[in-house]
This record gives C-alpha cells, sequence and structure tokens, in this order.
C-alpha cells in the first residue's frame, strides 16, 4: 500500500509561477504546502478545519 500524497495545484495557479498552492487530502487530513518549494513545510489540518477555512474565504 502507498502512502504518497497526490498533489493538486490549485485552479487558481497559474504555470508562469508566482503565488502557487497545492493541495493532498487522506482520509484524515489535508496538507497544503506551496508548489515553489515541494520540499519545504506543509501544513496539515483536520478535514473539518480545511472546510471551515473554504468556507471562510469564499464568503
Amino acid at each position: 500500500m502507498s502512502t504518497a500524497l497526490e498533489w493538486f495545484k490549485s485552479s487558481y495557479s497559474s504555470d508562469e509561477g508566482g503565488n502557487c498552492v497545492e493541495v493532498a487530502t487522506a482520509p484524515a487530513t489535508v496538507h497544503v504546502r506551496d508548489s515553489k518549494t515541494s520540499d519545504g513545510p506543509i501544513l496539515t489540518v483536520s478535514p473539518s478545519t480545511w472546510s471551515e477555512f473554504l468556507d471562510r474565504v469564499t464568503r
């Protein structure tokens, strides 16, 4: 069984660099990172925290 995360780039990110965010989901966690530094720090939150964050930023 593979434990590798499958990362998805934000639909608001372009291929020209700049501010890019990637997200990977797992059953109990959501992982967020800067796509320019894929070996850098990763923010890990619960799915409910991620949903609340998305709800607040889309208002």
